[in-house]
Order: C-alpha cells, then sequence, then structure tokens
C-alpha cells in the first residue's frame, strides 16, 4: 500500500485537515478507499476484469462498509471525524443498493479515509484498510 501512498510530502496538519467539510473529506476519502481496494485486488494477482470489478463492487459497496466501521477502533479524532460524516446531510440521494443507515456509516469512514489521507497519516490509513480488507470472508460468511 506504501506505494500508492507516497504523495504525502504536501499533508495537512490535522487542525487544517479537520477544516475540511465531512463531505468534502468523504468525497476524497471514497476515492482514497477505492484505490487502495484496487490495489490490494491487482497485488493478488492477474486476473480478469470483470472479476476484479465485481470483487470490488462487493467492497466498496455502502453495506460493507457499513459492517466494517462498526468493527473498527477508532482514535478519538478519527471518531469525531467519522460522526460527522456519518451526520452530514447529503444533498444526493441514498442508492437504491444502500439502507439509509449504511450508506450513513460509509460516508462517515469514507471521511476518515479523507481526513487521513489529507493529514498525512499514512501509516494509520494502511492500519484501517488491512482491518477492513482482512474483514472479508468474515463479512462475507455473516451476510449470507
Amino acid at each position: 500500500m506504501k506505494e500508492i501512498l507516497n504523495d504525502f510530502h504536501n499533508a495537512l496538519s490535522e487542525q487544517e485537515a479537520k477544516q475540511y467539510s465531512p463531505l468534502t473529506l468523504a468525497f476524497l476519502g471514497d476515492s482514497v478507499y477505492e484505490l487502495m481496494i484496487r490495489r490490494a485486488m491487482i497485488a493478488q494477482g492477474n486476473m480478469p476484469v470483470k472479476n476484479l470489478h465485481d470483487a470490488k463492487i462487493r467492497l466498496v459497496c455502502a453495506s460493507y462498509q457499513a459492517v466494517a466501521s462498526d468493527r473498527l477502533v477508532f482514535s478519538e479524532q478519527e471518531q469525531a471525524v467519522f460522526h460527522r460524516g456519518r451526520n452530514a446531510v447529503t444533498a444526493s440521494a441514498v442508492p437504491k443498493s444502500a439502507k439509509p443507515a449504511d450508506y450513513r456509516k460509509a460516508t462517515g469512514l469514507e471521511a476518515v479515509f479523507g481526513y487521513l489521507y489529507l493529514s498525512g497519516n499514512s501509516q494509520r490509513l494502511i492500519e484501517l484498510f488491512e482491518q477492513i480488507w482482512n474483514m472479508q470472508k468474515e463479512i462475507s460468511n455473516n451476510k449470507e
């Protein structure tokens, strides 16, 4: 994961990163999270793009992110960012494929990823991502 996170030389202070709206943090965090998912999938080996896409969809969806966010232990600051993201009022509608509560939790998780990325905390970003990545089998089994 470190190879995709090498651009931390322009990191903001935690205080500066906190100044962004939770939805802006989630906007950035969504792409950081998805890029980390895609990179981890590619690291497992070459496979057909359809298989990659189908696997990615399962890990980037609101329901997966919501369950994962329930199982993570956030620092006090991360918890505050998560709550801001979860409680933010969005102008966009919740996708039909997601429950409103799951969508809000996913937004909270994405806000944390955006905050950690902006503040240059690559080590913590990797720690959280690895926990989420390692939850795959457990979460999949619970959904069935």
